[in-house]
Parts: structure tokens; sequence; C-alpha cells
């Protein structure tokens, strides 16, 4: 399955410590997802953009949004719920930190990542991408209309 778009996006990812019982642990967050090939050209992979008061922020390029036409009815639904999100798929990396490796704005791609044990965060759309987005379900998708069962007719039957 090829995509038929795809979006150049970066995602800001924070790190702080919180204490756990005896034990401090890092806590990971995906604090926005930023549209632009700009970008997305950098050098894939993790950046710190800021550090201060034991919060960094790391912004990891290099990514982007694959849209398939599979996928239409899932990012409509995604559109016009109380919350439409991009999800940020990420493994952790041998330094102990994440490394974000998908994007989406498929909810069923999303909860697959964490059936597989990956960390997955959700981020607002930005309006840009959310355009795009829809742009894309407008040209892809087309809502089936109602079916009704037709009815076996058991009257007919032959005892």
């Amino acid at each position: 399955m090829t995509a038929l778009v795809n979006i150049p996006v970066a995602v800001v990812l924070e790190r702080r410590e919180v204490v756990q019982g005896r034990w401090r642990v890092p806590k990971w967050t995906a604090v926005s997802t930023l549209p632009g090939a700009h970008l997305a050209k950098q050098t894939k992979g993790r950046v710190l953009i800021r550090s201060e008061d034991g919060v960094e922020q790391y912004l990891c390029s290099g990514l982007g949004i694959a849209l398939y036409r599979d996928s239409a009815e899932s990012y409509w639904y995604n559109l016009t719920g109380d919350n439409p999100s991009l999800y940020v798929i990420c493994h952790e990396s041998p330094d102990g930190g994440l490394e974000p490796v998908l994007v989406t704005a498929d909810h069923d791609e999303a909860m697959a990542g964490l059936e597989a044990d990956d960390h997955v965060f959700s981020t607002a759309i930005p309006a840009e991408i959310y355009q795009a987005i829809e742009r894309f379900v407008v040209e892809n998708y087309v809502p089936e209309g109602p079916r009704k069962r037709k009815r076996k007719n058991w009257s007919d039957r032959k005892e």
C-alpha cells in the first residue's frame, strides 16, 4: 500500500524527571507536532532545543504523516471527533531516550502501536495539517449510506 499524500512534520518531545517512590524516573510527553518541509529536511533525530529546571525539550525532525486511501474513514472520524489529534509513536533508543518513528492521524494505527508496547502520545493537530488531512478526506472518502437488511420470508418455508 503506497501513500497518496506525505505531509512533512517534526515533533517536540519533552523529558522531565519525576519521583516514583524512592526513584527518579524520566517521564516523556509529546508537546507538539510542527508542520513544514523546512523542519522535516533537517537531520533526522533528536536535537536538544531547551533545557531548564530539569525539563528538556527535543526537536525530532525528518518525520512525515503518510495518508492512505484505505484509512480515509479513520481520518474522517478523527477530524470530526471531539478532540482531533495526531498520534506520535515512539520506540525506546539505546541511550534511554525515545525516538519518534511514526506520526499518524489514524486512531487504529495508534492502537496497534500501543499493543506492540510502543510509546504513543497524542498532540493537537496544527491548522495547516488539519486542512491537508481534511482535503485528503474530501477527495478520497465517500461514506457508505445505511443499508437495510433484506429479511427472509419464513412463511413460505416448506415443512
